[in-house]
């Protein structure tokens, strides 16, 4: 299971992302340009004493990511896997969805989501349903919740303490 943030625009929730993927031992992509100033000072600071515990790796546009997603795959003798995205205008609400352990989770940008191109490279969309009103939530949440079902489902909290 891995996580991928498109072009994330609040330094908060990238600092979020990070000690997520930090605790739970699950690689994080970031998908750049970012809405902000990105350098490891400033991420250092957002993710307080937990970056030197992810894994995180910095893509610097959508296709640098798919190549290097695909490629990885390929090297490694394994087929990529599926790209879920979670998305508000997801067909698939998240109780419905069975997921896989090569799953990556792809959240968008805070402020706009993804464009049609990145939301047509995804096999799965996923939305969280809401009480009737409700428009979103915030994305690190949203993404944790997802992520901690697709962990669930698939015995990836086994290796933890």
């Amino acid at each position: 299971m891995q996580l991928a943030l498109f072009e994330p625009d609040i330094p908060q929730n990238l600092g979020a992302f990070i000690r997520l993927s930090a605790c739970l031992d699950v690689h994080l992509h970031v998908i750049e340009p970012c809405g902000f100033p990105v350098d490891d000072k400033r991420i250092r600071r957002a993710s307080m004493d937990y970056y030197d515990l992810a894994t995180v790796t910095r893509h610097a546009s959508w296709a640098a990511f798919r190549r290097a997603h695909l490629e990885g795959c390929l090297l490694e003798g394994r087929p990529a896997g599926r790209l879920v995205l979670l998305t508000t205008a997801g067909a698939t609400p998240l109780p419905e969805v069975r997921f896989q352990p090569d799953d990556l989770l792809l959240l968008g940008r805070e402020s706009a989501g993804v464009p049609a191109e990145v939301h047509d490279a995804a096999e799965l969309r996923v939305r969280v349903p809401l009480k009737k009103g409700a428009r979103s939530l915030n994305v690190a949440l949203a993404g944790a919740m997802v992520l901690s079902e697709a962990l669930r489902q698939t015995s990836g909290f086994k290796h933890l303490a």
